[in-house]
């Protein structure tokens, strides 16, 4: 848990010092510092976050069925990968939104409130939650219908709101 908040936080850091310096370039007329800001902003968006559920909760439906040995190579080759990116992605718009906001942009962080980054708060707390899952028959079989169901969701349910 520290680890993961440890990356949160420097990644965090990081991206908000990137989005200062082209916000600070742009606002000195230098057309580089909007590049700057627009692939910062293109990184990640609560949207992606869907597709990456639906990526991370499969893998954690086979975590729940396969043998103790397959499911560590899908935790480790992906469950793992998935949640460190998920960190990552949500970091930098956090970040990013946060340098906007010191540069007076202080409507933008009405946009974290987007419901789509629940599915970042799904992730983790799966993620977090796994060994304790796959120890109990019971949490395992309740577990494996539930990651179907939300896989399934994030695959095909439209969500638009």
């Amino acid at each position: 848990m520290s680890k993961a908040l440890g990356t949160f936080a420097l990644v965090t850091v990081l991206s908000a010092l990137l989005m200062a310096l082209s916000l600070a370039v742009a606002r000195h007329g230098y057309p580089y510092g909007a590049f700057g800001m627009k692939r910062l902003d293109g990184i990640a968006e609560a949207g992606s976050f869907l597709a990456i559920a639906a990526i991370y909760f499969f893998s954690a439906l086979l975590m729940m069925i396969l043998p103790i040995r397959a499911a560590g190579v899908v935790l480790t080759h992906a469950a793992d990968a998935i949640f460190w990116a998920t960190i990552m992605l949500f970091a930098t718009i956090v970040g990013s939104l946060l340098a906007r906001w010191a540069f007076g942009q202080h409507e933008v962080l009405w946009g974290l409130f987007n419901w789509r980054f629940l599915f970042v708060a799904a992730i983790v707390a799966a993620h977090l939650t796994m060994n304790e899952l796959r120890r109990n028959v019971l949490l395992r079989s309740l577990f494996f219908v539930i990651f179907a169901a939300v896989t399934l969701a994030c695959l095909f349910w439209s969500f638009s709101v």
